[in-house]
């Protein structure tokens, strides 16, 4: 494992994991939401994005979080291994909420400068219509990876298990 995408729903622990991996596996750890967002939530390019995002690609070792739909392909491409945290929807509002008390109005270390957390009700619908819009498309592409380690995650015991797997040499990098 030397190029990992984590992809899924928001509020799932996508950036968290990533941490803990890149410190586990001494790999660089991109978070995609740090690519995108210029100070005060201002997005950036979609020219700007790409030619960012193709940079981090081109790298040898990463393990890239976040989800950006149009350019998952791109990341399927030129990944070994890909982890999709599949959870319920009312584990990642909890999730969401959980990172809302603890961090708001801070930015987090996953985020672009000058973005402090914050509440949005749109995001809350993302949240809570994700895996309806979202799973069926995902699970396609994780099917036509057939290059990639496709490691499925349906919830926090899970990912639990899968780190201490990890560490106890138990899974093969």
């Amino acid at each position: 494992m030397e190029r990992i995408i984590i992809i899924g729903c928001g509020g799932a622990g996508k950036s968290t994991l990533a941490r803990q991996l890149g410190e586990k596996l001494g790999l660089p750890v991109v978070h995609l939401d740090k690519l995108f967002w210029k100070p005060n939530w201002v997005q950036v390019s979609q020219e700007e994005f790409d030619a960012l995002h193709q940079a981090e690609l081109a790298k040898d070792k990463w393990i890239i979080d976040g989800n950006f739909n149009r350019t998952i392909p791109e990341r399927i491409a030129r990944c070994d291994t890909i982890i999709y945290l599949d959870f319920n929807r009312f584990a990642c509002l909890r999730g969401v909420i959980k990172r809302v008390l603890t961090t708001y109005g801070k930015v987090r270390p996953d985020m672009g400068e000058g973005c402090p957390e914050r509440i949005d009700f749109e995001f809350l619908k993302w949240v809570w219509n994700f895996n309806k819009n979202k799973r069926e498309r995902n699970y396609s592409l994780l099917n036509e990876a057939k290059h990639a380690k496709v490691i499925v995650l349906k919830n926090r015991r899970a990912v639990k298990w899968f780190l201490k797997e990890l560490t106890e040499g138990k899974i093969v990098v």
